[in-house]
């Protein structure tokens, strides 16, 4: 049974990012602010959960939330400034987009630098014991799951409609045999054997 906060008597927000692991596209994060009688049985972790079951728990959790937000942050600043600092970038980005700032953060892993002065807490696994973390986790999946798809469209081949740019063996095939594209995080190494590709 996920837990509703971390902190008592605060508002809290959770927040998490989808995409630090893939080749091609964003890093996404979002901020969740759940109310503190928030219940729902299905939300879990979204690694855990059906594509289906997403999608569901999507709307739901965009209406009860008290507020919410969303950021990407792109390839181009990934390569620039590295992933681990773009995941921060995207998770503060997700927070600055709360019409009501937090007074206390719990973040899904054990990377994160100061938000402003706001106090917050570092949680490995947070998104499968925290409903915040939780709804945060599954809002950016489907939100940057809906961009792989949009950007699908334009280079399907690279089957990003069903990967979402993860390291599959069909992704690197094709970045074999067609190539990069302007999506493809450059710093990365695309293919086992090389460091990275450049255009």
């Amino acid at each position: 049974m996920l837990l509703i906060n971390h902190s008592k008597n605060t508002l809290e927000c959770g927040t998490d990012e989808a995409g630090r692991g893939c080749l091609a596209g964003p890093v996404t994060a979002a901020a969740v602010i759940l109310p503190k009688k928030f219940k729902n049985n299905i939300l879990n972790d979204s690694k855990q959960l059906s594509e289906k079951k997403r999608e569901l728990l999507k709307p739901i959790i965009e209406t009860d939330a008290l507020c919410f937000s969303v950021s990407h942050v792109f390839q181009e600043e990934i390569d620039h400034i590295n992933i681990l600092n773009a995941s921060i970038l995207a998770m503060h980005k997700a927070i600055d987009g709360l019409k009501t700032p937090p007074e206390f953060i719990i973040v899904d892993g054990n990377k994160f630098k100061p938000y402003k002065k706001i106090p917050f807490e570092t949680i490995i696994k947070g998104d499968s014991k925290y409903l915040s973390i939780a709804a945060a986790s599954i809002l950016a999946k489907t939100y940057r799951d809906a961009y792989m798809n949009r950007i699908h469209e334009e280079y399907p081949m690279y089957h990003w409609d069903q990967n979402k740019g993860y390291p599959t063996k069909a992704h690197r095939d094709a970045i074999r045999k067609y190539g990069i594209t302007k999506y493809h995080r450059k710093s990365f190494r695309l293919l086992p054997e090389q460091l990275k590709l450049s255009l």
